[in-house]
């Protein structure tokens, strides 16, 4: 079951990553997969402008009142997979922008450790 309060659509990602390695692993064990598909591994976080302020995994009620919502995907090689985001409430800067990248970079690689966790 997915459990997401406001990051829907990054929680189906990471969440989606982990079930595909398994059923990866699932295959190459009974021999129906030769080799490993993957490439690297992928995880994602939602992030924002709250109060003028960059903000790191935005609930619904942050994401309800955000300045800007963005939705940042990338590998654990460190290149983006997606950037989806929207100035709810007026414009944002580079500035804003790298500082919501910064937190997402730390974020991910965050995820990316429980996702290992999980998949041990």
């Amino acid at each position: 079951m997915l459990q997401a309060d406001g990051g829907t659509r990054t929680a189906a990602i990471n969440g989606s990553y982990v079930a595909l390695v398994d059923a990866v692993r699932v295959g190459m064990r009974d021999g129906s997969i030769a080799e490993t598909p993957l490439l690297s591994a992928v995880g994602a976080v939602s992030v924002g402008v709250v109060k003028n302020k960059a903000v790191l995994d935005l609930d619904y009620e942050l994401d309800s009142t955000a300045q800007v919502d963005l939705n940042v995907a990338m590998t654990d090689k460190g290149e983006f997979v997606e950037l989806q985001g929207t100035a709810e409430q007026g414009t944002f800067t580079a500035e804003q922008l790298e500082q919501m990248l910064k937190l997402a970079r730390r974020g991910i690689k965050q995820i990316m450790e429980a996702q290992k966790m999980s998949l041990k």
